[in-house]
């Protein structure tokens, strides 16, 4: 007995110290993963997307912005608890215009408890199935880009996808700063999937994203855009066309534009060649444009001298391969080395990148690597191509002849403008970038970007004097359409026949121009690249240059460079041209200033205070640049509102610097100077909205 009682007594212990350890191991072992897993089997998290944070211009204009949109949901349990699901599918379907059984399928899935049924909905059908109140279908907010410019800028933005999800552009290189983090609305539910009533509901807020101010001038951007329209629209009628206009001191691209084009709110109904960014993922021949590299590296080398001659005979022997110039029926002759660079001669040219290669073997290729050829510039948009270069090893004398004078390479028009960026900077070369300042989602400042010296790739005088010699391109050379009246302008010209299976393409050449402003003190450099124009000429000359002086002419003049001299007014003592003047009434002394500057007129205060209470000349007035303007101040706010001024005959240059001192911002249509306006003059607007403004030359 006693053994029996014995026995029964070690199995009780036995089985009682087995379970103190079962639930000392569910207890404090496990106890937090099975807590988790009683809250998942209770509790539900609905999304709340975070906004992606603002894209800016350099003037803090909005490029791409978050908006508000709506997304409708089901939770299947209690839709089928309802026993409508019928009737539910059936009349979302017809609101949402999809398919029944898409629908159905969607709030009947089993094991699903939170099913999306349409994104990005308008707030007028949002608003509809509200009023509907169908058990288990719920409207939540979430955020959707938006790109107020519709296409200006593509190529640089991108766009974001349905989840605000980067894509393309700077959207996508800098998805992870602009998406910021996700939040949840937290809801408990019962056992059968039932929403309990005043039980635990949380709301975890979305962090938003931080946001980006970039090097892109929205104003420069839309000059650069006109003129890829018209040329597009023109009988040149091209395959492609890109234009990079950049900041030489700095490496901040100013505008970048290419066509094709797309609009990101509505990208997916565009093809996805369209969206190729080719001013950064397409090489090409690059032509005569590249001769300013090898002008650059015989300078450096001292292997020319400035006066020294040289012949052409219409073309160069370089071993058994002959190597025509472009003029082969009417040979230049006998020409010093500015004059060979303005008739772009490449018997010329062949002779100095083989004399280069003659003082060192692989010198030359030394220059081309470190202008920034065969190598990414790791400029920040996604897709960026290397360009192509013959390996070192196979490199033969023809080689180096056709290099010389932009055949044989392929580079990338970021890598070309880039290094002519180099050029206007003293000989050194930055990396390009798009991106000057990161900004918190309050808009302080996270991070400022600044300029990123990658090397010194020739001398300060090697570097001026080869913009001299571009100079005289433009001047006196090949690139007399680039010439801006009252600039000194510096270029080069390019037409490269395109390659293909076999050999070179008859009828098929790119056409370009590469340039500089002003050659004194280098502000904007730019390259203007047309793949296949139609017809003749077919130039770079007569296609790309006269593409370059008007952004240029615009972009300088929108900048405030000084010229020599005002193209627009009249020589021998005939009469100057007049501006309106600007209704200055109730705006602050800054704004006043400013928008007067912007016109050449001259602010003359009177009085103490902080706004202006009257003005002289009176509003509308038509008066020359240098006049005086008399402004009387009295102590106040700000006006909450601007007057329109009238920009009858302006410049887009001069409607542009005026309205964005008075706080508008022009949308242009078309070149030249202002006929039709909208708003009207005088007309009153909210600081920030923009005019529209239609431009014909005279």
């Amino acid at each position: 007995m006693k053994k029996r009682i014995a026995k029964v007594f070690l199995l009780f212990f036995a089985a009682f110290f087995f379970l103190t350890m079962r639930l000392g191991w569910i207890q404090f072992v496990r106890g937090d993963e099975l807590q988790n897993k009683a809250l998942d089997n209770r509790l539900r998290e609905v999304p709340v997307e975070a906004k992606r944070g603002t894209i800016y211009d350099r003037n803090m204009r909005e490029l791409a912005i978050s908006i508000s949109a709506d997304y409708i949901y089901a939770i299947p349990p209690q839709v089928m608890r309802s026993g409508r699901e019928q009737e539910i599918a059936e009349k979302l379907a017809e609101l949402l215009e999809l398919p029944v059984d898409v629908i159905y399928n969607k709030i009947t899935k089993k094991g699903s408890w939170f099913e999306y049924l349409a994104r990005k909905v308008d707030f007028e059908k949002s608003a509809v199935v509200k009023e509907m109140k169908l058990p288990g279908i719920n409207v939540a907010e979430e955020s959707q880009r938006f790109y107020p410019n519709d296409y200006l800028a593509a190529h640089i933005l991108g766009f974001a996808g349905i989840d605000n999800q980067g894509l393309e552009g700077l959207e996508v290189t800098y998805d992870k700063v602009l998406r910021g983090e996700r939040g949840s609305i937290v809801i408990e539910f019962d056992a059968a999937g039932r929403e309990i009533p005043h039980a635990m509901h949380k709301y975890i807020p979305p962090t938003d994203g931080s946001s980006l101010v970039l090097t892109i001038d929205e104003t420069i951007q839309f000059i650069v855009e006109r003129e890829l329209d018209a040329l597009m629209a023109s009988p040149a009628n091209p395959k492609s066309a890109s234009i990079i206009v950049m900041d030489p001191k700095t490496g901040g691209i100013l505008a970048l534009a290419n066509r094709p084009t797309y609009n990101p709110n509505i990208f997916n109904k565009y093809p996805q060649s369209s969206w190729r960014n080719i001013a950064v993922s397409n090489s090409y021949e690059p032509g005569s444009t590249f001769k300013v590299v090898t002008a650059a590296a015989v300078l450096e080398e001292g292997l020319v001298r400035e006066n020294e001659t040289f012949h052409d005979p219409g073309y160069i022997k370089v071993g058994s391969e002959t190597i025509s110039c472009w003029r082969p029926h009417d040979p230049h002759g006998t020409q010093t080395f500015a004059v060979a660079v303005q008739n772009s001669c490449n018997p010329v040219f062949v002779t100095l990148g083989l004399r280069i290669e003659e003082k060192k073997k692989g010198l030359f290729y030394d220059y081309i690597q470190a202008f920034g050829f065969g190598e990414k510039t790791n400029v920040d948009l996604p897709g960026e191509a290397k360009g192509i270069l013959i390996e070192e090893k196979n490199l033969k004398p023809i080689n180096i002849a056709t290099i010389s004078i932009g055949q044989g390479i392929a580079v990338t028009p970021i890598q070309l403008v880039s290094a002519l960026a180099a050029i206007a900077n003293d000989g050194v070369l930055l990396k390009p970038h798009l991106v000057q300042e990161i900004r918190n989602s309050d808009g302080s400042l996270l991070e400022k970007i600044q300029p990123e010296v990658v090397k010194q790739v020739v001398s300060k005088e090697t570097a001026r004097e080869t913009l001299a010699v571009l100079e005289s391109v433009v001047s006196e050379g090949t690139g007399r359409n680039a010439y801006i009246e009252g600039y000194r302008v510096g270029g080069k010209t390019g037409t490269a026949q395109k390659a293909g299976p076999g050999g070179y393409i008859q009828g098929r050449y790119v056409a370009s121009f590469l340039g500089v402003a002003p050659v004194d003190n280098p502000r904007l450099v730019a390259l203007v690249v047309v793949d296949e124009p139609q017809g003749y000429p077919y130039y770079g000359g007569t296609v790309a240059a006269p593409i370059f002086k008007r952004v240029i002419e615009d972009s300088l003049h929108y900048l405030g460079v000084t010229p020599q001299y005002n193209p627009d007014d009249k020589q021998n003592g005939e009469v100057q041209r007049t501006v309106s003047m600007p209704n200055l009434l109730g705006i602050n002394v800054a704004k006043a200033e400013q928008a007067l500057r912007s016109l050449g007129l001259v602010p003359e205060f009177k009085g103490s205070g902080t706004v202006i209470k009257d003005q002289y000349p009176n509003p509308m007035a038509k008066i020359t640049p240098g006049t005086k303007v008399i402004l009387h101040l009295e102590e106040g706010q700000d006006s909450d509102v601007v007057r329109v001024p009238d920009l009858t005959g302006y410049r887009v240059y001069q409607a542009a610097s005026l309205l964005e001192a008075m706080g508008l911002h022009l949308l242009p249509e078309g070149s030249g100077w202002a006929v039709i306006q909208d708003p009207s003059p005088n007309s009153l607007l909210e600081p920030g909205n923009g005019v529209k403004v239609k431009f014909q030359e005279r």
